[in-house]
């Protein structure tokens, strides 16, 4: 089994950052694609960013900027700074993987965590 899980989320004031983290764990064998996405209230999930294996990434256009993506590979942890924040940024966040597990090789599965909420608001 493969768990995703994020940290980092809170409340913060306008103009303030955090900075979101995402662990994976479990019977791995490679964490290929990572990804962040975020749902706000009475709105549909919508991407936020992604980075692959070997560090190449891209943000939404909307984010740019404010936004970016890392990740570290020897810790299968994917980070969100996110800078600059502002109320509509308000979401709950979560993160994806697409991960090959443990005695699969090539196969991979897609994988969520279960979210982290981030509260823009004075």
């Amino acid at each position: 089994q493969v768990q995703l899980v994020e940290s980092g989320g809170g409340l913060v004031q306008p103009g303030g950052s955090l900075r979101l983290s995402c662990a994976a764990s479990g019977s791995i064998f490679n964490v290929n694609r990572m990804y962040w996405y975020r749902q706000a209230p009475g709105k549909q999930r919508e991407f936020v960013a992604r980075i692959t294996a070997g560090g190449r990434s891209n943000h939404a256009d909307s984010l740019k900027g404010r936004f970016t993506i890392s990740r570290d590979n020897a810790r299968n942890t994917v980070y969100l700074q996110m800078d600059s924040l502002q109320p509509e940024d308000t979401a709950v966040y979560y993160c994806k993987a697409d991960v090959v597990p443990t005695g699969e090789y090539v196969k991979e599965y897609e994988y969520w965590g279960q979210g982290t909420q981030v509260t823009v608001s004075s």
